[in-house]
């Protein structure tokens, strides 16, 4: 009996043999925090970090930012902030106020670069058992950088407790680079290699490298056999990436082109002053947004919006003026029309560098296009999606116009039969105007996209007015659906060839195949029935 009522008292003794130290316990490890030497305040900090407290967290992020200090007259530990009389003192495990004091009655207690490291790993072992889900996320993703083994025994606590499945995946990797690190058995350390092999990413390759190198046996072979399995999949995850890339510059492509396959392919003029159409459109979005942050800041979140129709009406109406009074009299004499509008666009130019500045104007993106997010190994930032979305939604919108209103009907009969079309009563001077117009307006609301991923200044449509030519050309005068895929095509092959040649190689390559390519097929990819026939 007297056995059994004993085990019965150590069995209820137990769970506060187990529990976390006392707040008692706790301010009695901090107060000794300002004695003894270096290695003693390394002791010490092990020892608070112990207790799995979440509470000492606040003093050690105190001690690392060098406002913990021991008040000399009962050698107590606060933290200290500066004030206008002296220091003002808080209790570092309760954050209770303690009264001023000046400040030669209290002395700091210094920490070197070693104690510092220490720290960083302290707090983010403390922080695992943070009620708060990014702070938790946040300590997790330092562990794995920093490796400490002396962080497992409070990372199996933190896995056992953890309820959200994406942090406790974080934890258990975090886990594994700490068994990578420790003297634990071979197979524990197996089972962390086999946990950073499905992770997948440059870190953990790095680290299992590193654990290679100084590895033996089977641990060494299941560490070489995962960097070669990563090295694979980075591989191919990187090719999908340079897609994306690809795809983004073809969006880009696109909409810088999109309005130049219109003209060109309707009237066969060469335009070239049609970046600055695309520059004027960044300009009016900056005009846009200044009037905005001055009379209604709570709208900057839709500027990119409020900004579309005045940048088509300004671009579209300055293209139907050009059409009206010059290019209306240079039709048929390509070389004068080429002339013609190369001096508008330096002219075009010089008034909005006079206007604005010569220097780049700040054009801000709002919150919904601001940051990234990941897919797999992929990285993905929202602006460049939302630009792809958008070139999407404007070459279907003209498809749209040229396929079910009066005025697309008119441009595709002109097209196909310029004398035809005539007549047949079809205004075709009015056409070429407004087909012109729609062609610079569609340049003008691109101009409001490339403002989010380039500089805005005079010279903005001038980088994009060759890659245009070669975009139109490439796919097919006059052909929107061959605008579409040379767009895309040339995105995606300029990306895959940059890591092996170069941004200026790769454009280099991708204009002499489209060189040679226009050598086999004069009118592009999807040749259009035309004024070319005709001739």
């Amino acid at each position: 009996m007297r056995r059994f009522l004993i085990l019965l008292a150590f069995f209820l003794a137990v769970p506060f043999l187990a529990a976390p130290a006392s707040a008692a316990d706790l301010e009695e490890l901090v107060n000794g925090l300002g004695q003894g030497s270096y290695a003693d305040l390394e002791k010490q900090i092990a020892a608070i970090v112990a207790t799995g407290d979440p509470a000492a967290a606040a003093t050690l992020e105190a001690l690392a930012n060098g406002d913990l200090y021991v008040r000399k007259a009962d050698n107590l530990v606060f933290i200290g902030t500066k004030s206008a009389s002296g220091l003002t003192l808080a209790d570092p495990v309760t954050r209770a106020a303690a009264g001023e004091v000046a400040p030669d009655a209290v002395e700091k207690i210094k920490v070197n670069n070693k104690i510092r490291g220490i720290l960083r790993t302290a707090l983010g072992s403390l922080t695992l058992l943070s009620p708060d889900i990014a702070t938790r996320r946040a300590a997790a993703e330092a562990v794995f950088k920093s490796g400490d083994p002396k962080s497992i025994p409070l990372l199996d606590t933190a896995i056992a407790r953890e309820t959200d499945a994406g942090i406790a995946k974080l934890m258990r990797e975090a886990r594994a680079v700490a068994v990578l690190n420790s003297d634990r058995p071979e197979e524990d350390k197996l089972s962390a290699i086999a946990t950073l092999k499905a992770r997948g990413d440059q870190g953990s390759m790095a680290i299992l490298a590193a654990f290679a190198a100084s590895a033996e046996g089977k641990a060494k072979e299941a560490a070489e056999s995962a960097v070669t399995s990563i090295q694979s999949e980075l591989a191919v995850w990187g090719a999908v990436q340079n897609i994306i890339y690809g795809l983004s510059l073809g969006s880009v492509l696109l909409l810088a082109a999109i309005g130049l396959a219109i003209t060109f392919g309707v009237m066969g003029v060469i335009n070239m002053a049609h970046g600055e159409m695309v520059m004027l459109g960044a300009y009016t979005t900056f005009v846009v947004q200044n009037i905005i942050r001055q009379s209604a800041p709570w709208l900057f979140d839709w500027s990119l919006i409020i900004a579309l129709p005045f940048a088509f009406v300004v671009a579209g109406a300055i293209g139907i003026l050009i059409e009206r009074t010059i290019i209306r009299f240079l039709y048929g004499r390509p070389l004068e029309t080429l002339l013609a509008t190369w001096g508008l666009s330096l002219i075009i130019q010089q008034a909005v560098r006079l206007y604005f500045g010569a220097n780049n104007v700040e054009v801000g993106s709002p919150s919904w296009m601001s940051g990234s997010f990941d897919l797999g190994q992929l990285s993905i930032g929202y602006g460049r999606l939302w630009i792809f979305v958008f070139a999407i939604a404007v070459f279907v919108a003209l498809m749209l116009i040229l396929k079910q209103t009066p005025l697309g009907l008119q441009m595709r009969a002109v097209t196909q039969n310029r004398a035809m079309a005539s007549a047949m009563g079809i205004r075709t001077p009015r056409v070429d105007a407004l087909t012109f117009g729609l062609g610079s307006g569609i340049a003008g609301i691109a101009g409001v996209a490339l403002s989010q991923i380039d500089n805005v200044s005079p010279n903005l449509g001038q980088g994009y007015i060759i890659d245009s030519f070669m975009v139109v050309v490439f796919g097919g005068v006059g052909n929107l659906w061959g605008t579409l895929v040379g767009a895309m095509s040339l995105g995606i092959v300029n990306k895959l060839l940059e890591p092996y040649a170069g941004a200026v190689l790769g454009k280099i390559l991708v204009l002499i195949f489209i060189i040679l390519f226009i050598q086999r097929r004069p009118r592009g990819l999807f040749a259009l029935r035309g004024r070319a026939v005709e001739a």
